[in-house]
């Protein structure tokens, strides 16, 4: 395993810690409101959404990261 790889694995991890930190800190129910994708407003726990939202961004960022195709033209 590389250092790179690695050190990236320590960083998401350092990050799915404080998402977890805050979802069990705020159980209380709160207002989600999106209005150009969503038509009403969405009334969940605070964990619930935070885990959403990282959710979303991890799968974003794979697919950026992770790219696909050949890469280039070969000679």
């Amino acid at each position: 395993m590389s250092f790179k790889t690695l050190l990236r694995t320590l960083v998401f991890l350092a990050i799915l810690f404080v998402v977890l930190y805050i979802g069990m800190n705020n159980q209380q129910g709160t207002e989600f409101s999106f209005p150009l994708a969503l038509s009403h407003s969405i009334h969940e726990p605070a964990a619930l959404i935070y885990f959403a939202l990282f959710a979303i961004g991890v799968l974003a960022g794979t697919m950026l990261h992770g790219g696909g195709g050949g890469g280039g033209s070969k000679k």
